[in-house]
């Protein structure tokens, strides 16, 4: 590769800039007139692409608005086409320009994972493949996961516990009780007997239900010829279980490993839904809504779709299907087929012109996209009109575009924590959410609390995330710390200040809104979207501030009682919790357990015990 770092001009003189671009594959950036790059592309030819920005008919609005604001191209010679997809790639990623389609969810995929053990456990799995065992998957979200858990614990007793559980364990647990774990760790079952429904297991996942039936009532034959009419029994209840399971995620047809893409728009709204379909089985489905430039071709954005979704990310290679089936056909389809076999090493077919059952998954994958973006068309445009109504409210001049409230949680004054919650017109924006540990202040002080979230917040913070409106979840003493601070602060933009009061019954839909500096109340009807959307943001705020509390007080319980044992410090803590799995076992665990944790003699295991049965 060889790169031309851009030159400034003060208008973009592109025929003295075409006039030296090489005729390679390569990437271009383009930037605008505060060195913002707007645009990344990439080309088989750069002269040629380039020059194409500047014909008289450029086509599109989009790219006449794009060419408008062009102040720096710069370019990126590559020795292939598909080095300069990988390139553009990694470029859209790191830049996030806004010219481009931009897929913002880059979160790698869970798997199921059966561990290569003695007694083998089954878990859920996400990120790189360090432990060793069998994977499958991957699953469109951890829901999906923990849902086929369930159903495994149903048919197929494996043991799910961490390995320091397992290995702690005098007796079996409540898993055993219930019927979901054979206890191998307690010798419940022999090695062989838990070997054989790992092995089933493993088909199951594998969608062999077929084989796996046969194989049960194999076994239960023989267990009944042998009068072991409880073994018998066993096998026909997983028998039972596993035909209606069959019933409900079986898939007829020869799919076995096939993602299936979806795509449905609404001007500059789209959404991707795609099928993950593995073993004759629908693991699941998931929606994208990526970022879209007006005018932008239904190719593209699937081309971009495929690129950012499989490409340059190591733990994706191993979520790469055998086939991918899309709705249009894409100009970059043999570069991307061969990235991607290279990446997946094995070859991986991309498809758009298919028949009989592969239509009938397109067709399924295009009406879950349609119904995904027009229910979250219809969330934004309620969002929309709620904004719009608490602007009729406030009659700020330039509208309404970011909201943000603050609550405050502790238990006693201990472990304060402050929240930071931000709307804007589509809703919660968790990117910008904050959470603040509250120190320095006397215990059970609301009010300095506040001042100190409030400063943390907005003493350096930029003009282009100040917020219109400040929501304080609390009465008129709140309200007055909050505009004491801002009267101090003296910022360039200083955002109306307003209270949210609860009613006397506590109940929502009477809830009073104070504004800052004449302490005006304001009742709005309980059928308000504008009230609507202040209860949302509040609640919101609520929530987020106390799941910040419940977890920092559980990280000080968990510490504090070991804390206070003589002769444990912070290593042996971390032993002691991680050996037997958290601070109930601990607790649970008697003197000779606690001797099996590495680092703890009889004697400190008599004080660990002796200390925490005592308090």
């Amino acid at each position: 590769m060889s790169e031309n770092t851009p030159l400034e001009h003060s208008i973009f003189d592109h025929k003295s800039f075409l006039s030296s671009v090489s005729e390679q594959a390569g990437v271009y950036r383009m930037y605008d007139q505060e060195n913002t790059i707007i645009y990344v592309g990439k080309a088989k030819n750069l002269k040629k692409r380039l020059a194409s920005y500047f014909r008289k008919d450029v086509g599109s609005n989009k790219t006449k608005a794009l060419v408008s604001r062009i102040h720096v191209i710069d370019v990126t010679v590559t020795h292939t086409e598909g080095e300069a997809l990988i390139l553009e790639n990694n470029y859209i990623k790191k830049y996030q320009p806004k010219y481009n389609i931009l897929l913002r969810d880059d979160k790698s995929y869970p798997y199921l994972l059966i561990t290569d053990h003695k007694h083998p456990k089954l878990g859920l799995h996400r990120g790189g493949r360090k432990v060793k065992g069998e994977y499958f998957g991957p699953y469109p979200t951890v829901g999906a996961v923990w849902e086929s858990l369930r159903l495994m614990q149903k048919l197929f007793p494996l043991r799910q516990c961490e390995d320091s559980y397992y290995r702690a364990r005098s007796r079996p647990c409540l898993q055993f009780q219930l019927g979901r774990c054979s206890a191998p760790c307690v010798d419940q079952i022999s090695q062989e007997e838990y070997g054989e429904q790992v092995k089933l297991a493993k088909l199951f996942l594998r969608g062999k239900n077929s084989d796996v039936i046969k194989e049960l009532v194999h076994k239960m034959e023989v267990s009944s010829s042998q009068l072991e009419f409880e073994k018998a029994a066993k096998h026909r209840d997983q028998i039972a279980t596993l035909r209606k399971v069959q019933q409900q995620q079986y898939v007829s047809g020869i799919a076995s490993e096939l993602d299936v893409v979806g795509l449905h728009r609404i001007r500059n709204l789209a959404c991707i839904h795609i099928l993950f379909i593995r073993d004759q089985k629908i693991l699941g489905s998931k929606s994208y809504f990526p970022t879209v430039p007006l005018d932008t071709e239904d190719s593209e954005i699937i081309e971009a779709f495929i690129s950012q979704h499989y490409l340059g990310d190591d733990l994706k290679a191993a979520r790469i299907p055998k086939e991918i089936v899309i709705p249009h056909e894409i100009d970059s389809v043999n570069e991307l087929k061969k990235l991607l076999s290279d990446q997946a090493e094995n070859e991986v077919k991309i498809s758009h012109n298919v028949r009989s059952e592969r239509t009938q998954y397109l067709k399924l994958a295009q009406t879950n996209a349609t119904n995904a973006l027009l229910t979250k068309n219809s969330e934004k445009e309620s969002i929309q009109a709620r904004f719009a109504a608490l602007n009729d409210v406030f009659e700020l001049t330039g509208g309404i575009n970011r909201l943000e409230c603050f609550d405050i949680s502790h238990t006693m004054g201990q472990q304060t924590v402050a929240s930071n919650v931000v709307f804007d017109q589509n809703g919660p924006l968790k990117s910008d959410y904050r959470r603040y540990n509250v120190h320095g202040i006397t215990p059970g002080d609301d009010y300095a609390a506040m001042a100190f979230a409030l400063n943390k917040r907005y003493l350096n913070a930029s003009l282009e995330k100040m917020p219109d409106i400040v929501f304080i979840d609390g009465g008129k003493g709140q309200l007055a710390e909050a505009e004491q601070f801002f009267a101090e602060l003296k910022l360039e933009k200083t955002p109306l200040l307003v209270g949210v009061a609860k009613g006397e019954s506590r109940k929502p839909g009477l809830e009073t809104l104070i504004l800052a500096g004449s302490h005006q109340l304001i009742s709005l009807p309980a059928t308000s979207p504008a009230l609507h959307l202040v209860q949302h943001i509040r609640d919101e705020s609520h929530r987020f501030a106390i799941a910040g509390h419940r977890a920092k007080r559980q990280k000080v319980s968990k510490k504090s009682a070991l804390e206070s044992i003589e002769g444990i410090g912070a290593k042996k803590r971390q032993a002691l919790l991680k050996y037997l799995g958290g601070m109930q076992e601990v607790l649970a665990a008697d003197i000779e357990t606690l001797t099996k944790v590495p680092g703890i003699s009889k004697v400190l295991a008599q004080n660990i015990y002796d200390a925490l049965h005592d308090n």
